[in-house]
């Protein structure tokens, strides 16, 4: 009776440990397991257009995944909002409801208030700045840093610098004293404009054009593409070329499902995404500059900074530095403006 016990335990044993390799195997995803006709799906969401750079980068991302897996990895992109919005897609990466999106950067801040890095005035002082930046060590230990919130930041992808426009001439800091400016959310910027002696107002993206047209406010901020798409010259006949922020993307991916992607599909994923971020780079440089000649040849009235007239915006922004070297990180400030 007792042989017999133990037979059927260890019997009861065996079924166990069977039954644990094979949740196990489907837990790491054997690459074995799928194929052409039968693939492994990603969800990648977004929130712009499919023919925006980053819609173009993520269909570049998903046909690279294919090629380099022969099929056995189908990446479905959902552009415009289709499967998630703005609110409610980090929750939907964190649960694994979808496992690539890129919001951004300020949408990160209140998982990390660095993010307000692209925020932080007159501080990156070229595009090769902000590259070697995301690029570098630095850039590399913000995109880490959410692994806790289990989120894992895979690069960069850019839409570019934010120029001032507004219904009267800017060219100096005192320029801006007594106007209002429509802005983001966000305490760093609230600062900027303290700075400049300007009033902010948050005013949503879609509704931007009616309150210049209406006198709401006296100017914006925004990138060059986003000023020419949104028609921005009808109601704004003057712009700065100032290059004072940014507005950025973060790609992430759910850092529990990458860890367990098979190491060949996971070899082709950050091939694909280092290839797919710089095609977006290139697409989103090449696009702001088809959107300044447009504006310059609009008739809207251009002003440039010299590096001197820059400075003094510079000079003007210390006291925002020292406000938020503690919020941001000093380390990330201070390296960043030394590239």
């Amino acid at each position: 009776m007792k042989k017999r016990w133990k037979a059927a335990l260890a019997g009861c044993l065996s079924v166990l440990m069977l039954t644990a390799a094979g949740c196990g195997g489907a837990k790491t995803q054997d690459a074995s397991a799928y194929t052409p006709e039968k693939p492994l799906i990603i969800k990648f969401s977004h929130v712009t257009t499919a023919d925006s750079p980053k819609g173009k980068a993520a269909t570049r991302f998903a046909e690279l995944m294919a090629e380099k897996t022969g099929g056995k990895v189908k990446v479905e992109v959902y552009p415009s909002s289709q499967l998630y919005g703005d609110k409610d897609e980090m929750e939907a990466l964190q649960a694994g409801n979808v496992h690539i999106i890129a919001p951004s950067a300020t949408k990160l801040v209140g998982f990390n208030p660095a993010f307000q890095i692209v925020d932080m005035p007159f501080l990156f002082k070229n595009h090769d700045s902000v590259i070697k930046f995301w690029d570098g060590e630095l850039g590399k230990k913000l995109l880490g840093s959410l692994e806790s919130k289990n989120m894992l930041g895979l690069a960069m992808w850019e839409n570019g610098f934010k120029v001032f426009t507004a219904n009267k001439p800017l060219a100096k800091p005192e320029d801006f004293k007594g106007l209002k400016f429509r802005t983001q959310a966000g305490k760093v910027l609230e600062a900027q404009f303290k700075a400049l002696g300007s009033g902010a107002a948050t005013i949503p993206f879609g509704e931007t054009y009616t309150a210049l047209q209406q006198g709401t406010v006296d100017g914006q901020e925004n990138t060059w593409n986003n000023i020419d798409t949104q028609k921005y010259v009808e109601v704004q006949k003057h712009l700065l070329v100032s290059n004072h922020g940014r507005l950025d993307y973060i790609v992430l991916t759910n850092k529990k499902w990458y860890s367990e992607l098979p190491e060949e599909f996971r070899k082709a994923f950050d091939e694909s995404m280092a290839e797919a971020t710089k095609y977006e780079r290139e697409l989103a440089v090449q696009l702001d500059k088809e959107s300044e000649n447009n504006l310059r040849n609009s008739g809207m009235t251009v002003v440039e900074l010299s590096e001197s007239e820059r400075e003094a915006f510079v000079k003007l922004m210390e006291p925002v530095y020292s406000e938020f070297a503690e919020t941001v990180g000093k380390e990330i400030i201070d390296g960043a403006r030394k590239l």
